[in-house]
């Protein structure tokens, strides 16, 4: 076992303990910053895997923008962060259903690649990257952008409504 084995391992374990943090959790506060806390691992297995510029696009994108957009909703709308009794629910089905889910996804991704090692072609040039958002995918980029200042100004919206 090398080196960028065990970080990508200490990284993946890191991913899914934070992850499941997420849904274990009975406060949404602390949901929102146990997520920030998986996608810094999911960009540190990134890293590890020489994709620099996709790091940073999940530190810039998923931790800098939807995790704080998160947490500024919750705190701008003045929603209740405690636990509440009414939504106690059974928690295996939801188990059952992402083992499941998760055991379906490791078949498919093995059948589909199998266990060889390939080579990275250009997983972390930012050039080509750049050249590929910004011709064929920039519609997407664009209706995401204009998807998160709508979600941002109703946040704001709602919560400068008068009661």
């Amino acid at each position: 076992m090398t080196l960028a084995d065990a970080l990508l391992a200490a990284f993946g374990l890191l991913a899914l303990g934070a992850a499941l943090a997420v849904v274990t959790t009975d406060r949404i506060v602390r949901a929102g910053l146990w997520l920030a806390v998986a996608f810094a691992g999911i960009a540190g297995a990134a890293l590890v895997l020489a994709a620099e510029f996709l790091a940073w696009v999940l530190v810039l994108v998923y931790v800098g923008a939807i995790v704080v957009l998160l947490l500024f909703a919750t705190m701008l709308t003045k929603a209740p962060t405690d636990p509440s009794d009414d939504l106690d629910r059974a928690r295996w089905p939801g188990a059952v259903v992402a083992g499941g889910v998760g055991l379906a996804l490791a078949a498919v991704m093995t059948g589909a690649f199998g266990w060889t090692r390939t080579e990275a072609r250009g997983a972390g040039d930012a050039a080509a990257m750049g050249e590929a958002v910004f011709s064929e995918w920039v519609l997407p980029f664009e209706v995401l952008s204009l998807l998160l200042l709508s979600a941002l100004v109703g946040a704001v919206a709602v919560s400068t409504r008068s009661r």
